[in-house]
């Protein structure tokens, strides 16, 4: 059954890479209107998920020792890492004019597919150490990967891509997550350890990404009124992630 669960879960997010070809038809000031609020939402999905499922679960199996926040540590290194070195960064908007030059956009693609690589991992652990956990984790990285997939879509298209080449690759980037749920299926049933390690390391990845990509990106709208809307967004997020609990 995990392996049900964990494809399934992965599969369905990789299809959000699709998404960007409803975008087109849209006007670019409304679908950047509603990515800024679905960044909100997933930056409190994203904590939610982090501070009520992974690191309590992580508490309570392992106990919250040195151990754990070293790993929560490593976490937020590693995606530091990836931000720094790879180039790849979140981009929650279609209209990114700086990403414009071809080998960016091809260093962005080897970014994303290190990215999903390692949301398949993250997947996988959480349903390894509980369904609910895995629920949770699932839905947290399926409201994060929307903004972020129509954004990728954006920057491929800005980069020089056809229509159809950016979907196509855009999809076998995400692919990629399915290759690192696999890895962590195999040997996270053979090696206890890993999961040990994996779960706090999510969270401390989560809480990067919401605390350093997402939550900046809210910062630039300064209307009132936006604003409001982004905090109930961001609350929202929050309180869907609390209210998965009744699952556990």
């Amino acid at each position: 059954m995990i392996w049900i669960y964990v494809l399934a879960s992965v599969l369905t997010i990789s299809l959000i890479s699709l998404l960007g070809i409803f975008t087109l038809s849209i006007r670019l000031e409304k679908v950047n209107k509603f990515l800024l609020y679905m960044v909100s939402f997933s930056a409190g999905a994203l904590f939610g998920d982090a501070f009520i499922h992974l690191l309590p679960e992580a508490a309570e199996n392992y106990g919250f020792g040195v151990e754990i926040s070293l790993f929560i540590i490593a976490g937020i290194t590693f995606s530091f890492v990836v931000e720094k070195f790879i180039h790849w960064r979140h981009c929650h908007n279609l209209n990114c004019e700086e990403h414009k030059h071809q080998p960016f956009v091809i260093m962005n693609l080897f970014g994303d597919a290190v990215h999903n690589f390692i949301d398949g991992i993250i997947i996988a652990a959480s349903f390894l150490v509980s369904v609910p956990v895995g629920v949770a984790t699932s839905l947290a990285v399926f409201l994060h990967e929307i903004p972020q997939e129509i954004g990728d879509f954006g920057v491929l298209i800005h980069g020089g891509f056809s229509r159809k080449k950016a979907l196509v690759y855009n999809f076998l980037i995400s692919l990629t997550a399915l290759i690192g749920a696999v890895v962590t299926i195999i040997v996270g049933m053979r090696a206890e350890w890993l999961i040990m390690f994996l779960v706090p390391f999510a969270a401390g990845s989560f809480i990067y990404i919401a605390g350093s990509d997402l939550i900046p990106e809210l910062h630039k709208e300064v209307s009132a009124k936006k604003s409001i809307v982004q905090l109930v967004a961001f609350i929202l997020g929050i309180a869907i992630m609390a209210a998965l609990m009744i699952l556990e």
